[in-house]
């Protein structure tokens, strides 16, 4: 596998350099700029080597689940369990003192075609989030695509019943037409303000056809902050764009291809996102509200399709990184956990094809750095109720991030 080289390191951390060319028709100084600002924007000096000093080790083996996974979440108010969805539309519930085997939480294979084992689809069930006040209302929320045609995807509630879901009790709150089947994002998360977070690719298709990402007009190409705390969905007052008739309300962030997994620091409540790339570039983002992250007007630090483009208004990525060392970003999260306090405020996240994981500081500009090389098809992951985090995969894995040697402080 190959590894990023120092320089590549250098100009894939250094996103600050787009702060100072946001005209258009001067991305090709903006690049010569980042290599000249690299050398400025290196190591922060207190974070772990850049040799990977750490490994994946199964931590639920007893657990392992029957299924393509695609999302994770430990139980409120009983931490010492947690669910596991997998793409066919199947929940898993499961301790992880691995004293018991997994058992169904929850089965909504019926209302999400069928997955084609053969082959890599994009739809299915793709999201669970459990309310803030879950052992009081018993709430647990679920994004999928919908059996039937046309393309469509659905945000449902569900009621917890003697610790299964009450499949018998949904309600959908929100259907969102899809012309591809793929780019369905799927994330679903509460925010520390209590609000609902759910992530929509941008419906599919080689560049986004259709333009949704820079369109507000459709959900599409967004991050949604939805209050449902009522029983339909209301728009939060605050969000950014509720007194602009020509965006939904509902939206939050926009400009995004397939923002395949986003998580809320716990420390600072700051949203990260990892955004699926097109054709050349993956990207890891900070969300802010009302921001624009580019798509389909660029793809990573670059106009997209175009020798120029203008980059005006646009939030630049925190980090990017080529087809040389992966091809699909898998978001994590912000690392506050004790085991490895050298990890301190650094978003760790992965590529679903290479396995390889790394992890930026959220503090500064520095260079990503290179945690461990694995071989596994990541396409989540978890965090537990101390902060530590696993790593999910594509086969049924459920894995732990530990040190594989003891990592240095500093260079």
């Amino acid at each position: 596998m190959k590894r990023t080289p120092e320089l590549s390191r250098r100009l894939l951390g250094c996103s600050s350099w787009l702060k100072e060319s946001t005209v258009g028709g001067r991305a090709l100084a903006a690049i010569v700029l980042m290599v000249v600002v690299s050398t400025a924007c290196g190591s922060s000096g207190d974070g772990p080597r850049r040799e990977p000093d750490y490994q994946l080790v199964p931590a639920v083996e007893s657990a392992t689940i029957d299924g393509r996974i695609t999302g994770f979440s430990t139980i409120p108010g009983a931490e010492d369990e947690a669910v596991a969805l997998t793409q066919q539309g199947i929940i898993w519930r499961f301790p992880l003192d691995r004293s018991r085997p997994a058992v169904v939480f929850g089965d909504v294979s019926d209302r999400t075609p069928a997955i084609d084992l053969s082959i890599l689809e994009e739809f299915g069930l793709l999201g669970l989030a459990f309310s803030p006040n879950f052992q009081v209302d018993g709430r647990v929320y679920l994004y999928y695509t919908a059996v039937d045609p046309p393309e469509h995807t659905i945000l449902s509630r569900f009621h917890v019943v003697n610790g299964t879901m009450d499949l018998a009790s949904e309600q959908i709150l929100l259907e969102v037409p899809q012309h591809s089947g793929n780019h369905n994002g799927g994330q679903l998360a509460f925010g520390p303000d209590g609000y609902l977070y759910l992530g929509l690719g941008d419906g599919g298709g080689n560049g986004d056809p259709e333009e949704n990402g820079q369109d507000l007009s459709t959900l599409t190409g967004s991050i949604l902050r939805l209050d449902v705390s009522g029983e339909d969905y209301r728009i939060p007052p605050d969000n950014p764009f509720v007194d602009r008739a020509d965006a939904r309300p509902e939206i939050y962030a926009y400009g995004l291809r397939n923002p395949w997994r986003f998580s809320f620091d716990r420390a600072t409540g700051d949203l990260w996102a990892a955004d699926v790339g097109e054709e050349r570039w993956e990207e890891v983002d900070r969300i802010m509200p009302g921001g624009n992250y580019g798509w389909n007007i660029v793809e990573g630090l670059e106009c997209y399709d175009a020798s120029s483009c203008d980059m005006s208004g646009l939030q630049p990525p925190r980090v990017v990184y080529g087809r040389d060392d992966g091809c699909a970003v898998t978001g994590g999260f912000v690392y506050r956990g004790p085991s490895m306090p050298e990890l301190n405020g650094y978003y760790v996240y992965g590529d679903y094809c290479r396995g390889t994981i790394w992890a930026v500081n959220t503090a500064d500009d520095s260079p990503p750095v290179l945690l461990a090389e694995t071989e596994l098809l990541i396409t989540t992951f978890g965090e537990l109720a101390d902060g530590e985090l696993l790593a999910l995969t594509l086969g049924g894995g459920i894995y732990r991030l530990q040190r594989a040697l003891k990592a240095s402080v500093g260079d």
